[in-house]
């Protein structure tokens, strides 16, 4: 108690900065999720993208980023154990914003699109194992998040792969294209219109205290109807659209007046993924930021829950936005361009079947990684090309980057652990 005492401006001031840092490496690296596909399709532009990111992942993160976070990221760290010495908290929170903002920064340099969540799950379960004790980690949450590097790629990349074979027997492989684009898009549209609501509904609204309760039990039942009229707008509203478009003859492909309906469709998915995104990833960063907060503002009283003070969050949205503008081309390309050839069309396939994946893991409680799901879905679009549409070396960096990210922010975070634990308490 002490030492909270006598450090704690020292110790929110540090927690700001590495807070902030975290943030800037979640948008480098994992806005990626949100942007690869629209860029690698030029459905937009990297400068296009990168404005709508930054517009939407800030009002996801600020607005839906969360009223009440749990301070113990995701239930990894039981509490308990560090009750009468706080500062351990403090040093191992502040161990672990390092280690993953340090981790981000490297796989981002390298353009590698690495799983923000693993990142700074990896560094908790290295500082709290190492640091405080074996028994202080509920290992059976830290081998969920191992299971999801397998169930979220394969999940995303099969309703991919399902998807881009639907639009090929659809539209794609017909005598004209164009006009059965214009009849099933629509249809299309509803789902991307449906599946983002959802997403919205169940990953973000609930960090605002907005419970969706229509009297139909969860939160799951109460969003679909909600969601199946937002589905039905959108596809009034693509319906309207698709009016204006006119077949112009392609003399390269016959399928360029097609793309052009899908790249309308992109924008939308674009910017509805990055608000997703914002509201569901800012807590990589505010997480073990509120945690330092309340514990150095309640002089040392560790608290399972706490109030998100609105600095916080202003803290990670900037620094996503700041992250995305500065540094984020780098992994937007390696998702885009590196893994396999998009076009509008397979580009809103993978998008989709991303979006489908986070609303069925938020309905089971499946864990899951934002950054694996939409790496699986683009390998899923290209599958359904065959394997010589992949480029296999990409995909082994990207794979071994995975792997070594637990790894990584343990290695990290148990060094700096003991590296503050060594200034502070001498």
């Amino acid at each position: 108690m002490e030492i909270i005492a006598q450090y704690g401006n020292t110790f929110l001031i540090m927690a700001c900065i590495f807070g902030f840092f975290m943030a800037w490496g979640i948008g480098a690296n994992d806005v990626a999720n949100a942007m690869g596909t629209s860029v690698g399709s030029r459905a937009l532009t990297i400068k296009q993208a990168i404005l709508i990111a930054m517009v939407f992942e800030f009002l996801g993160a600020y607005l839906a980023g969360g009223e009440v976070t749990s301070t113990i990221r995701k239930g990894i760290i039981d509490a308990d154990v560090m009750a009468d010495n706080p500062e351990l908290m403090v040093y191992g929170m502040l161990s672990a914003l390092l280690a993953a903002g340090t981790w981000l920064l490297i796989a981002s340099i390298k353009g590698w699109p690495v799983s923000t969540t693993h990142s700074i799950v990896g560094a908790i379960v290295g500082f709290a194992s190492v640091g405080i004790s074996v028994d202080a980690i509920h290992w059976g949450k830290v081998g969920g998040i191992v299971a999801s590097w397998v169930v979220s790629p394969v999940m995303a990349g099969s309703i991919s792969f399902a998807l881009f074979i639907s639009v090929k027997r659809l539209i794609l492989d017909t005598d004209d294209p164009f006009h059965r684009a214009k009849r099933y898009i629509p249809v299309y549209m509803w789902m991307v219109g449906f599946m983002i609501s959802m997403v919205t509904l169940l990953k973000g609204l609930k960090h605002v205290g907005l419970d969706m309760d229509l009297g139909l039990g969860s939160n799951f039942a109460n969003a679909v109807p909600v969601s199946i009229v937002v589905g039905l707008l959108v596809a009034a509203f693509g319906a309207l659209l698709l009016r204006n478009i006119k077949e112009i003859p392609d003399e390269i492909s016959r399928f360029g007046s097609v793309e052009r309906v899908f790249a309308v469709l992109m924008v939308f998915t674009a910017c509805s993924m990055a608000f997703a995104h914002g509201s569901n990833d800012v807590a990589n960063a505010v997480g073990p930021l509120a945690a330092i907060a309340s514990t150095v503002q309640s002089g040392g009283e560790i608290a399972s829950k706490s109030a998100m003070p609105w600095w916080i969050l202003l803290v990670g949205a900037l620094g996503i936005v700041i992250g995305l503008a500065t540094y984020g081309w780098r992994v937007i390309t390696t998702v885009g361009t590196k893994i396999t050839e998009l076009t509008p069309s397979r580009g809103f396939a993978a998008e989709l079947g991303a979006a489908g994946t986070v609303v069925i893991a938020s309905a089971t409680g499946l864990p899951i990684s934002t950054t694996h799901t939409l790496v699986g879905a683009v390998l899923g679009v290209g599958f359904a090309r065959g394997i010589g549409a992949l480029n296999l070396r990409t995909i082994g960096a990207i794979f071994m980057s995975w792997i070594i990210t637990l790894p990584a922010g343990a290695g990290l975070a148990i060094l700096f652990f003991f590296l503050f634990k060594g200034i502070f308490n001498p």
